[in-house]
């Protein structure tokens, strides 16, 4: 179980996050939304150690975690999808998945992660992970990663941010996917309604605060005529 008690965080003296206090279940999928500048991505960052809070504690399994690196969360098998994922030249898709995974990969594995995300393993293993590629294939190699590390925790920041219409799809499919397999908590920010409508529960925070949360049907009808009303939209 993932717990933040009274978390806090500021920027050049700018209050960003003000005392969070809540916890999300095991194998449960959450998606945290909100209007731009409320503080969604900031809390993501500070969970998965990218950032420090001003005050208060992050606790993983009852373990506290606050001061924990980001490589010390990682092998408390916590990981993290960036809303803009990196490139990495000379970096082959294959090499990629083996070092999230630690180990050597088969084809056989490789063509099951990155199936899993919609892709071929024969169009993609090769290739590196570079400019070549659009921005909806990186994310899904970068969810291919976090396929390949058995995580008990993944953050996704925005997955649909920046990409077409056909690759957004296939994301949800996999975000579906994953949550049918109940082998991991999902946290995942997203303005999407498509995203809210697969979750569990859905977080608001406005002004760095938790404005509302509850079960996706409690939610989610309020929520639309927030968007409706452009007040969340981009």
């Amino acid at each position: 179980m993932l717990t933040l008690s009274n978390l806090s965080f500021q920027a050049d003296q700018h209050e960003i996050l003000s005392d969070i206090t809540t916890s999300f279940p095991d194998g449960s999928f959450t998606v945290i939304t909100g209007p731009n500048g409320g503080g969604k991505s900031t809390l993501a960052r500070l969970i998965m150690g990218i950032e420090q809070p001003t005050s208060g504690s992050v606790y993983w399994n009852d373990i506290d975690i606050t001061n924990l690196t980001i490589a010390e969360r990682a092998k408390q098998k916590i990981g993290y999808a960036f809303q803009q994922p990196p490139r990495f030249k000379g970096m082959s898709v294959k090499k990629l998945l083996t070092l999230a995974h630690g180990k050597a990969l088969t084809h056989e594995q490789c063509c099951e992660y990155l199936s899993a995300v919609g892709l071929c393993a024969n169009d993609y293993l090769n290739r590196d992970v570079d400019q070549s590629l659009s921005g909806g294939e990186v994310k899904r190699i970068e969810i291919a990663t976090l396929l390949a590390r058995d995580l008990d925790l993944a953050i996704f920041d925005e997955p649909e941010a920046g990409i077409d219409l056909w690759s957004f799809a296939k994301l949800v499919e996999t975000f579906q996917q994953l949550h049918q397999n109940k082998k991991m908590s999902i946290l995942l920010i997203s303005h999407q309604e498509r995203i809210m409508r697969m979750a569990d529960e859905i977080v608001v925070i406005e002004n760095g605060r938790i404005a509302r949360r509850g079960d996706r049907d409690q939610i989610l009808p309020s929520l639309m005529q927030d968007f409706n009303s452009c007040e969340y939209k981009k």
